[in-house]
């Protein structure tokens, strides 16, 4: 894993509360960065020739909030990183003055403030009753803050420096993991705009693109498109239905129709702007569009970018079970613009929590140590650690797929939960998230390898603690077992009739098993599937 050479986004922008350290942080990361540092009270004091609570004594708060908004667009004009005073974002212009830029929300908890701010004559809102004030700004400004940033970082007693190099991680150049073999690919993670990257890894030769994305991403795919364009591309798009929805042959057909008209060479590219659906179909175009052309994968959900975008599957479904028509086509590249995460609903960040935790019991124990030590911080998306999470689980699957492209053994561990997985998917017609399946389909194979004197108790109850943590299920009881084997039966891991489940032998140990219908009677009763 490893870092580019490029320059944070600037300018960096510090919200906060009064005593979060706004400005000890936003110096410390100036000079990390080895930039200018702006602080807007500093500014506004400066040009007026008035401390803080001199403005507010002999002018009031409303000239103070002009003036803060005149010296906030100033500072925006540098390439500096910037401290805001705590109320500044209560200003509507300085709201809109932060659009599109880079913005750290230093949070702090209310007791903490408290006791930074205890005696600190120079906070004119804060003489009386510090701790009430503190508490009506925090409902108050929360929401505000919580609209305007880009990312959140929590500070607590810790030593600021500990902050400040949470900062500078965040801000690290955009992080670059290599997928080897014979098709080696970039995966790039960071907040970015997205075509930056996109167009550092066309072929010379690539003229015309086509991007393939669905409807509620058409705002996010126009910057694409803007940004292409500018740099010479000529560029069509083309929709497609909502989730599993995308995947049928008669949308495919519909993508090589666009191909078509689009007049895509061999020396074109396509791109897929979405989750998992959408860089599975855009793939699969890809993978049979004259036999073959390049696919850039941009996934805007937390389930693409550890998992569907990664590693070269590409498919539809079939009336006889999910994914089994499709092609082994990797990416050119994989561009993760962490910034589109803030859209989704809180369900859809839950969602990916399944194969992120699938990557912690099979390869990587950190993932489960960072979601047990700071479960509501690894659940946002703007903190260091869902960025950690992300491309820890990115790695896993990286390692793996660069030993075996084709899933001719190694591979297959990543199937880890998903035999289960993907017939409750398509009992529930598809109506159950991924992540969700995958969850219920690690505890039962966690509940199968206990039977089988794999796993301890201990084991299977650290799979329904981990789980649970994320707010993902743990049972599943809308099927039979019986109709639940009749489509595991036709997962892609059976051997002449023989159904296979990766099982783990020991945390971090998968390993195939073949398995008989008699041997899931025990842990399906144990995940709440009926059993005849």
């Amino acid at each position: 894993m490893t870092d580019t050479l490029q320059p944070a986004s600037m300018p960096v922008v510090f919200i906060g509360m009064p005593g979060s350290g706004k400005s000890k942080v936003g110096r410390g990361v100036a000079a990390e960065l080895g930039v200018e540092y702006v602080d807007t009270d500093a500014l506004v004091e400066e040009r007026h020739g008035q401390t803080i609570a001199d403005i507010f004594a002999n002018e009031g708060e409303d000239a103070f909030r002009r003036y803060e908004a005149d010296a906030v667009a100033a500072a925006l004009d540098t390439a500096s990183v910037i401290s805001l005073g705590g109320g500044a974002v209560t200003t509507p212009r300085v709201r809109e003055l932060l659009s599109g830029h880079t913005v750290i929300h230093i949070d702090v908890a209310l007791e903490e403030l408290v006791r930074r701010t205890a005696g600190k004559e120079h906070r004119p809102l804060l003489r009386d009753d510090p701790a009430r004030v503190l508490a009506e700004l925090l409902e108050a400004r929360g929401p505000l803050y919580e609209e305007v940033r880009t990312h959140r970082i929590t500070s607590d007693s810790s030593p600021v420096g500990d902050v400040i190099a949470q900062v500078c991680d965040l801000l690290a150049p955009m992080t670059v993991i290599e997928v080897g073999g014979e098709s080696a690919y970039p995966v790039c993670i960071g907040a970015r705009r997205p075509a930056h990257q996109i167009c550092r890894v066309f072929s010379p030769a690539t003229q015309r693109l086509l991007i393939v994305h669905p409807d509620g991403l058409s705002d996010y795919v126009a910057d694409i498109v803007s940004d292409c364009e500018a740099a010479g591309y000529l560029c069509a798009t083309m929709t497609h239905p909502d989730g599993e929805a995308a995947k049928t042959v008669e949308v495919l057909a519909t993508g090589w129709d666009a191909a078509a008209q689009a007049r895509l060479s061999r020396q074109d590219a396509i791109i897929g702007v979405g989750g998992g659906a959408t860089t599975d179909l855009a793939g699969f175009i890809a993978a049979t569009w004259l036999r073959g052309i390049d696919v850039i994968q941009v996934p805007t959900t937390v389930l693409g970018m550890v998992d569907a975008a990664v590693g070269g599957k590409t498919g539809i479904n079939t009336l006889a079970g999910k994914n089994l028509a499709g092609a082994f086509h990797p990416p050119r590249a994989v561009i993760e613009d962490l910034r589109v995460l803030t859209t989704l609903p809180a369900e859809d960040v839950r969602a990916g929590f399944g194969e992120i935790i699938k990557c912690g019991f099979i390869r990587d124990p950190q993932i489960l140590t960072l979601l047990r030590e700071n479960p509501d911080a690894a659940r946002d998306v703007t903190s260091w650690h869902m960025r950690e999470l992300i491309a820890r689980s990115v790695q896993v699957k990286a390692d793996v797929v660069s030993a075996d492209l084709k899933e001719s053994g190694l591979r297959e561990i990543l199937n880890y939960g998903h035999t289960l997985a993907h017939a409750i998917e398509r009992c529930e017609n598809y109506q159950w998230r991924h992540g969700e399946a995958v969850a219920v389909g690690c505890v039962f194979a966690a509940e199968l390898a206990h039977s089988l004197g794999m796993l301890t108790e201990a084991d299977v109850d650290a799979h329904r603690e981990m789980f649970e943590l994320a707010g993902l299920p743990t049972s599943y009881s809308g099927a039979s077992l019986e109709a639940l084997l009749g489509i595991m039966m036709s997962d892609k891991k059976v051997r002449g009739g023989t159904l296979r489940f990766v099982l783990l032998e020991g945390l971090h140990n998968p390993r195939t098993v073949e398995i008989t219908a008699e041997q899931l009677r025990v842990p399906a009763r144990k995940v709440g599937i009926h059993v005849d």
